[in-house]
């Protein structure tokens, strides 16, 4: 799989495969795999060429097992077989659980004690990629920002990210979190466009846009949708999935662009990844890109 860089100068340049796997599903979803199941999804993306892997303390069914995907993903990396001193593990702090529901907390404190407990389940001395799951209304962004730049500060996270923010949410974290901060990830995908402007700002300044949920729109069960049959008649013209061409249009976006698709079987994750070698023309990409 051919490589994309996270970082810059300041804080070290890390060289990752260009599509990543998103966790979440093996833990969030209802019907999840199995532990063993689990890690060999793991497994299948390193297999082929993954080395960035989205998790949070938060993805799990409830409160009482918070921390379950971290733990999982530790587990997974623990087990496997080859060298795995170049993944970057990317968490996430900031939203809570009350039961099976879903609370924010940005303060200082908490986001501290999150990151503690990150870097205990995943057994890390540093966090790579620590990332602030979602802006905290009850929380100044700056307090929030401010808590980011302390971790990185205090040595327990490499590098900083924010999800699901916009662009004077960006511009505010650069001016605080400085060059720690590198990277952004919020919701993009064929139908989900409204971070098209986020994801231009983050190429003008050098810092990775992971879209999350990046297959959105493109299911072949929705073939009437414009948008799903366009993505769909180029995956039927170069006989792929057109998950695969999912991941080649995120890719063709910018240069900073690294997908994080979910997945909860090996074959999933093995057929996403293979989207980072697929070539797209340019008329392809023009059709897919005013879809």
């Amino acid at each position: 799989m051919h490589q994309r860089t996270i970082g810059n100068d300041t804080v070290g340049r890390i060289e990752v495969g260009a599509v990543g796997l998103g966790a979440m599903p093996l833990s969030s979803k209802e019907d999840r795999p199995s532990p063993d199941d689990a890690v060999a999804v793991v497994h299948a993306a390193l297999d082929a060429g993954v080395t960035l892997i989205d998790t949070a303390d938060a993805y799990a069914h409830d409160e009482a097992e918070f921390g379950h995907n971290e733990s999982l993903v530790a587990r997974a990396l623990a087990a496997y077989g080859g060298d795995t001193s170049g993944v970057l593990v990317a968490t996430k702090g900031g939203h809570t659980r009350r039961g099976a529901d879903w609370e924010l907390d940005g303060t200082a404190g908490y986001l501290r004690r999150a990151c503690e407990a990150s870097l205990h389940r995943l057994g890390v001395e540093a966090i790579g990629l620590y990332q602030f799951h979602r802006p905290d209304p009850a929380t100044p962004w700056e307090e929030s920002m401010g808590a980011l730049r302390s971790l990185h500060d205090a040595g327990l996270v490499r590098m900083v990210g924010i999800s699901n923010a916009d662009v004077g949410q960006i511009d505010a974290a650069r001016a605080i979190v400085g060059d720690a901060l590198v990277s952004v990830q919020n919701e993009f995908s064929p139908r989900f466009r409204s971070s098209a402007g986020e994801l231009a700002h983050c190429a003008r300044h050098g810092l990775a846009f992971l879209p999350w949920s990046p297959f959105g729109g493109v299911s072949a069960a929705k073939s009437l949708d414009a948008t799903a049959t366009a993505f769909t008649g180029v995956a039927e013209e170069l006989g792929v999935s057109v998950y695969r061409v999912t991941v080649a249009w995120h890719l063709a976006q910018a240069d900073v662009v690294l997908p994080i698709p979910g997945a909860s079987r090996p074959e999933s994750i093995t057929d996403s990844a293979a989207g980072a070698d697929l070539g797209l023309t340019a008329e392809q990409l023009a059709r897919l890109d005013a879809a």
